[in-house]
């Protein structure tokens, strides 16, 4: 019985001794590893410690100091984002009209896969306001609140063809007298088929700038006007085509990527998000992220690639 007993107990104690020859190893990798997560930490926690020291002297911040501070971040966007652009495919006024009417609730992208067919069967004002509206409703279901859209877009097109003779109207008081047509769409035109400086302020833009603390109002026209203040009007269209640039592919709503932000030393916010570099990477998008743009035909200098038209989306 003993003998039987004593095997066990000699391949137990082999057992034990052979991990115990194998243990330095893996502690030459962890040493390693250890190394490079605390170097990444240090660059992390510096960051921090910047952002918690500009966070502590915000509210102090004077008039003066947030104007620099909001040209500084505005030239580092202009850097990053040489080649930003409205991101809605147009040929004329008419159509980024139309196309940023239908862009409300929905994506850009869902939009440029859908009005190559509009724009086909209705090229002008004219014929749009003569279209059956079942016919519009089915060309632009895939934007959502399809019948609602039907009937702004094809107001705004009864309009132009009634009071302004079938041309798109270059004035702010004149757009939005249109069916369907704010503020926003009306800058997005004049300042992208016009070159009359404007201000959009979207969903994107207004999070944004109040997490810089460039203000904080939520009222769109009150966002408009106080941001207005802080840089020349030449610089209000681009500017809005940066930041919302950035908050699409960098600072989103709910994870933004902070860790890959370019700015982070300049915003108050920093920490809300992922601050870790290499997580934070992983959260970029579109041409940041290695992914399609939102265009189906971008401009040349565009870094990234063509969306897919719909039937490949």
């Amino acid at each position: 019985m003993n003998a039987k007993k004593t095997t066990p107990a000699k391949k137990t104690a082999a057992a034990k001794k052979a991990p115990a020859e194998k243990t330095p190893a893996p502690a030459k990798k962890t040493a390693a590893t250890k190394k490079a997560a605390a170097t990444k930490n240090a660059a992390a926690t510096k960051k921090v410690a910047a952002a918690k020291k500009l966070s502590a002297t915000a509210p102090q911040e004077s008039r003066t100091a947030l104007v620099r501070r909001a040209r500084r971040i505005n030239r580092e966007l202009a850097e990053v984002y040489s080649y930003a652009h409205p991101e809605l495919d147009f040929e004329n006024p008419f159509e980024l009209l139309v196309a940023t009417v239908l862009s409300a609730q929905t994506t850009d992208l869902r939009v440029n896969q859908t009005t190559p067919r509009l724009f086909a069967k209705y090229p002008t004002p004219e014929d749009l306001a003569a279209a059956v509206p079942e016919e519009v409703e089915e060309l632009i279901r895939p934007t959502g609140f399809f019948r609602a859209k039907t009937k702004s877009i094809m107001g705004l097109a009864k309009a132009l063809r009634d009071d302004f003779g079938g041309e798109v109207p270059g004035r702010i008081e004149d757009l939005v007298k249109l069916p369907g047509v704010g503020r926003k769409t009306a800058f997005v035109v004049l300042g992208n088929a016009f070159g009359v400086p404007g201000i959009t302020v979207d969903t994107h833009f207004g999070r944004l700038v109040r997490r810089w603390k460039w203000t904080e109002e939520t009222d769109p026209e009150k966002v408009e006007t106080a941001v207005a203040a802080l840089f020349p009007k030449s610089e209000w269209t681009m500017l809005s085509h940066r930041v919302i640039f950035h908050g699409r592919r960098i600072c989103h709503s709910r994870k933004p990527a902070c860790g890959a932000c370019p700015i982070a030393p300049l915003c108050p916010s920093y920490g809300e998000g992922e601050t870790d570099p290499e997580k934070a990477k992983k959260l970029l998008k579109y041409e940041m992220g290695g992914l399609p743009g939102q265009r189906l035909k971008p401009p040349p200098d565009y870094p990234g690639k063509p969306a897919p038209p719909l039937a490949a989306g």
